[in-house]
């Protein structure tokens, strides 16, 4: 994650602040305080626009709407919190603003958190906090830009990530993962979907792309559905600071049993759902007419949402889907079948293998599957293998770095394009269906690619693996014969077992 220096600065403030609370619970207390800033500030300056202009137009909430800026009711407005921030009541000042805004902006109803009057918060850290964040350098035009608090808010999200580890990580995919599905993507125009959307990331992402490739950010429309309540909350709020427009739902809803976006057909689709999800209810969907290439099994939903993404898909629809590794060669239950049948109709563009270490749920190393309905080069498949990229920036997390994500996009782009593109042993090599067929239609990249040089004995390292195997399997057996004889020989002598 790229620091800037306020962002960072601003959390260690924030964090020293929260003493015992738990992570996961202040999360919520500082993201809504950051939004309510963001939408304060954002008022402030359309208002003193407007009174410079005209005052009489300064309370007209139309002129507000116009510009997309929510109206926030005067007690619910930065000034007056931040001159209750001492005040044993404040919880409830804040509790009131937020609940002053949701009624004001229907769009934001059932969004923001409403719980800093509840006892257990303590009202002091609370007002140290409101300070902190009054303290913020927020000018004018940064602000209408809406960078600095969106900065802040998407730094911080990826900080209560990191701190609530396999518990908490799952409402947030890291930040250089993101910008590799969509700089290879390229979602620049149409209906952007994503089934498990988590605090919103695909969207900002997405966005940030169509901006500084001087496309139009209304161009695109995004679509999105969460299960967890209040992870959707996250992303309703992550996309209001960025001005971005979604149809994320009413409510938070399970996308494989209430699909709130049944008739979409989307020009891309940007995922990573859970990995590996053991319980997603298959018994009660064993007819659904999205398994159009064979019934996912009830104990792994990896292949459900597959199929789910490819239902979701226009004519000329595209997806990026972050996977295990496992759904790359798995043949448990039907997953095998299916695979066969989403290669055999064309649809896999690349498959990217990435290092582990890159989430903050798991360490385990993950794959993207590139699917297309409208592939440039027809019974082709590029591979990519990018298990040896990233750098460690703590103990147990890796981030892929600008250059690495540039360097993988232009070879996928650089092959759509046929555009200087060459295999390169051990890292991208273009593959037939034929070729994959012959591999029990697997799709692990290191079995195509090849390896990246020869080991110094002129033994390629997949040979000296197989020979070590093969050694140690015979060591193996040796040694439970060894172990059969002296039971043999014991139980000669009268000793038992």
């Amino acid at each position: 994650m790229a620091v800037i220096g306020f962002e960072e600065k601003l959390w260690s403030a924030a964090d020293k602040l929260r003493n015992n609370m738990d992570s996961g619970e202040y999360k919520h207390v500082v993201l809504g305080l950051i939004f309510l800033k963001y939408v304060s500030d954002s008022f402030q300056e359309k208002w003193q626009e407007l009174m410079d202009l005209d005052p009489d137009f300064a309370e007209d909430r139309d002129a507000y709407m116009a510009d997309g800026v929510f109206w926030v009711p005067t007690n619910a407005r930065w000034s007056y919190i931040a001159n209750h921030a001492k005040s044993p009541e404040i919880g409830k000042v804040v509790d009131n603003a937020l609940d002053a805004i949701e009624k004001e902006n229907i769009t934001l109803k059932g969004v923001l958190p409403k719980s800093y009057a509840r006892p257990e918060l303590d009202k002091r850290i609370l007002g140290e906090i409101i300070d902190l964040f009054t303290n913020m350098n927020v000018g004018g035009t940064v602000a209408k830009e809406k960078d600095i608090l969106g900065r802040v808010y998407e730094y911080f999200l990826g900080k209560f990530a990191a701190n609530e580890g396999k518990g908490g990580g799952e409402f947030y995919t890291p930040k250089s993962v993101v910008k590799l599905m969509v700089e290879m993507l390229q979602p620049y125009k149409g209906y952007v979907y994503d089934p498990a959307c988590g605090s919103g990331g695909m969207f900002v992402q997405s966005l940030k792309f169509v901006e500084e490739h001087s496309g139009n950010k209304f161009d695109i429309s995004v679509y999105g559905q969460e299960s967890n309540p209040t992870t959707w909350k996250l992303a309703k709020m992550n996309l209001a600071i960025r001005g971005i427009e979604s149809n994320l739902g009413t409510k938070n809803a399970d996308t494989f049993h209430n699909d709130l976006h049944k008739t979409l057909k989307a020009d891309y689709v940007l995922a990573n759902p859970p990995f590996n999800d053991s319980d997603w209810g298959q018994p009660s969907l064993l007819e659904d007419p999205r398994w159009k290439f064979g019934t996912p099994p009830a104990g792994n939903a990896n292949y459900a949402w597959l199929e789910h993404m490819i239902d979701k898909l226009g004519q000329n629809g595209k997806a990026a889907i972050v996977l295990a590794n496992g759904s790359l060669s798995s043949t448990t239950s039907s997953e095998g079948e299916i695979r066969k049948n989403i290669i055999s109709a064309d649809l896999v563009e690349a498959i990217v293998a990435l290092p582990d270490k890159l989430f903050y749920t798991t360490g385990i190393p993950v794959c993207v599957w590139f699917l297309n309905r409208n592939k440039k080069h027809k019974g082709k498949t590029l591979f990519i293998d990018g298990r040896k990229l990233g750098q460690m920036v703590s103990r147990r997390l890796r981030e892929l770095t600008e250059v690495e994500i540039n360097k993988i996009a232009a070879l996928f782009i650089n092959w759509q394009s046929k555009n200087e593109y060459i295999d390169i042993q051990g890292l991208c090599k273009e593959t037939t269906l034929e070729e994959i067929e012959s591999n029990d239609y697997i799709l692990t990249p290191g079995r195509y690619v090849g390896t990246e040089e020869e080991e110094a004995d002129g033994e390629l390292f997949e040979e000296k693996m197989e020979r070590l195997t093969v050694a140690l399997s015979q060591q193996f057996i040796q040694s439970k014969k060894l172990e059969q004889e002296i039971r043999n020989q014991l139980e000669g002598i009268g000793y038992e077992f």
